[in-house]
């Protein structure tokens, strides 16, 4: 598939190919099926952001099938969300993985430099909610951002969330993840002049009913600018801090 497009833009720039017909011949083949998957090799080209490959589910053998596809067509940045220690393990000895045990998180290459217009701040309630912040904070990384964790800064001790105010108030999207109550997002929501994006997760005792409490306690908030993403859903708030962060006006 890359020699295909660098041949069509040989052709372009050669004039041997209209920019029209080499944009239908690209149309024509935006994916690879590869049987158990069909792997997106244009959603970077509509979205900006390459596939994200989803480790839940999935075989070692599977993941390492769609991770030869992705190279062979010129993806050389992967992220892996929701990856357990052993299918890491397996994935290691066909590529280069760096696993991040805490967040189920595997990134092929490096990280890139920061270019987005700001600063994310990631922020959770409590101690047990870093599983979640740094599946967000890495996906975050992995698509060119600066990010700032400030972990155990929930309500329960306000003045540890008044301690940071200088990142609050400077960062250009927040993501505050809490479980519990959920009450994280409202008072950060109140605090900043930023998007904040909330994420509630499945800590807490039985009438939390496994971050349904904090989803609810999100969705009623009544600070203005809070949105808030499923449960215990880091990728989802890290891609979309992502994006708002590479707004730019003009």
């Amino acid at each position: 598939m890359r020699n295909e497009i660098q041949q069509l833009l040989e052709g372009v720039s050669q004039g041997k190919v209209s920019v029209e017909e080499a944009l239908l011949t690209l149309k024509t083949k935006p994916f690879e099926d590869i049987g158990y998957a069909k792997v997106d090799m244009h959603r970077r080209i509509r979205q900006g952001t390459a596939e994200v490959i989803y480790g839940a589910g999935k075989t070692p053998e599977q993941m390492i099938g769609i991770i030869d596809v992705m190279k062979e067509n010129g993806q050389d940045r992967i992220l892996i969300t929701r990856l357990s220690g052993e299918a890491a393990q397996e994935i290691q000895k066909s590529h280069p993985l760096h696993y991040y045990e805490e967040a189920g998180v595997g990134i092929l290459g490096n990280l890139p430099e920061p270019d987005g217009i700001g600063t994310i701040v990631v922020a959770t309630g409590g101690t047990s909610d870093i599983p979640v912040a740094e599946e967000a904070a890495l996906t975050a990384q992995i698509l060119g951002n600066q990010v700032i964790r400030l972990y155990d800064v929930g309500v329960a001790g306000l003045h540890r969330t008044l301690a940071h105010l200088d990142e609050i108030m400077s960062a250009s999207v927040i993501i505050a993840i809490a479980g519990m109550e959920g009450a994280l997002a409202s008072v950060i929501g109140g605090l900043a002049d930023c998007p904040v994006i909330a994420v509630p997760t499945s800590v807490g005792y039985g009438a939390s009913f496994h971050g349904l409490s904090a989803l609810l306690s999100m969705l009623n908030s009544c600070a203005s600018g809070v949105s808030v993403v499923n449960i215990d859903n880091g990728f989802g708030a890290g891609y979309l801090a992502n994006m708002i962060n590479h707004m730019r006006q003009g």
